[in-house]
């Protein structure tokens, strides 16, 4: 995957790494823990200003974030919740989407602060601040701000271990798949629990 990123950081600069980034937010088997430690590197050996892949990476975090809270915002909650209503539909039940808007009204903010710098959750966490219609400035805000950080620490990281910048990868990589493992045990365990509960029904 390094070829690649390689091939666009070097052609379009910190441009480059922002489109990346974007898309990273879009589809999260990209993984900014490629893309920021690179550019670090490269803003190490003076082929690229600092600041300006920081500036670029934030504002590509912030974009893809604010285009997946539009997709949440489109999708809304009382059409989730029709859907959580129909029998076919066995991924939350409306009691599930109820609970989960009122933990995110209570705890919205430090979800979308913390998740940005959670592989994987940082991507998809977007989408519930849609659907819960988040107040669009505080999700921009929060997102900025964990975005900034993330970014920040990573490009950081490829600075300071300059050539050996794709360690990271390797160091986070696990993480990832824990992240993703996890999320993917909990999607299994509300299938099950409403597969269940409407057999009791029948």
């Amino acid at each position: 995957m390094a070829d690649w990123v390689f091939a666009i950081v070097d052609r379009l600069g910190a441009v480059g790494v922002g489109l990346l980034i974007l898309l990273e937010n879009l589809i999260p088997p990209i993984p900014s823990e490629v893309i920021l430690p690179l550019a670090g590197f490269r803003a190490r050996t003076g082929t690229l200003d600092v600041v300006a892949v920081w500036v670029a990476a934030t504002a590509g975090s912030l974009l893809g974030a604010l285009l997946l809270y539009g997709l949440g915002a489109w999708l809304g909650y009382e059409r989730l919740r029709r859907l959580a209503g129909r029998r076919w539909f066995v991924f939350a039940s409306q009691k599930d989407l109820e609970r989960g808007r009122e933990m995110f009204d209570r705890h919205g903010g430090k979800v979308v602060l913390l998740a940005r710098c959670v592989p994987f959750l940082r991507s998809v966490v977007s989408i519930p601040a849609g659907i819960a219609r988040m107040p669009l400035v505080r999700f921009a805000v929060l997102t900025a701000i964990g975005s900034g950080v993330w970014n920040a620490a990573f490009i950081a990281l490829g600075w300071v271990l300059g050539e050996n910048w794709d360690s990271v990868q390797g160091w986070l990589g696990p993480v990832s798949y824990v992240v993703i493992g996890l999320v993917v045990v909990g999607l299994v365990i509300l299938v099950a629990r409403r597969l269940r509960s409407r057999s009791v029904t029948v």
